[in-house]
């Protein structure tokens, strides 16, 4: 069982950086591969970024490549989405997730969820 609690949401405007953290609880975190998806109003959740189980390779969607990085620390069980030059359109909740298939963490069908924080853009 892994369970995960993300932080670090909030408002911030066009242009700015936040960095957010998933932090996982059980013995076995550096076994999972973690990943970011967000979900905004009235949209499909969507994938953010991949990082697999040793911290290497790690995958970003095309809408975020050069603006956010994830990275994760498995001496302190937590996973990190750093997110710079965010934009309005980058407006959702973000959720981390688990899962040890680096293949249902791309296809979104992963294991364990956290319960999301708010990120709001504003222009």
């Amino acid at each position: 069982q892994v369970q995960l609690v993300e932080s670090g949401g909030g408002l911030v405007q066009a242009g700015g950086s936040l960095r957010l953290s998933c932090a996982a609880s059980g013995r076995t975190f550096s076994s999972y591969s973690m990943g970011w998806f967000r979900q905004a109003p009235g949209k499909e959740r969507e994938f953010v970024a991949a990082i697999s189980w040793n911290g290497g390779p790690t995958y970003n969607v095309d809408s975020v490549k050069g603006r956010f990085t994830i990275s994760r620390d498995n001496a302190k069980n937590t996973v990190y989405l750093q997110m710079n030059s965010l934009k309005p359109e980058d407006t959702a909740v973000y959720y981390c997730a688990a899962d040890t298939n680096w293949g249902q963490i791309l296809s979104g069908k992963c294991d364990y969820w956290g319960q999301g924080t708010q990120v709001t853009v504003s222009s």
